[in-house]
């Protein structure tokens, strides 16, 4: 991994951000001190990302889950009932 001050950084940074997206991660460093580590992001590929539903049939909602703590949220608010 190499170092980059932070000028060259801002003048390279379209071929210093290429080389991390191919796995290449740098460290930008002020007056030779490291401040931050730059690399790729392991992101899913597109049509990868998790959806709605992928835990289907793992999961048991109770059938008054709507209804749950209404006593004590009436409480709260004053509700006479």
């Amino acid at each position: 991994m190499h170092t980059v001050n932070i000028h060259e950084a801002k003048t390279q940074l379209s071929k210093l951000i290429e080389q991390a997206v191919q796995g290449d991660a740098f460290i930008i460093a002020k007056a030779g001190k490291p401040l931050v580590k730059v690399t790729r992001l392991d992101a899913p590929a597109t049509g990868q990302a998790r959806r709605l539903g992928f835990m289907a049939g793992q999961i048991a909602v109770p059938d008054d889950f709507d209804r749950m703590g209404a006593e004590a949220i009436e409480q709260l608010f004053g509700a006479e009932g």
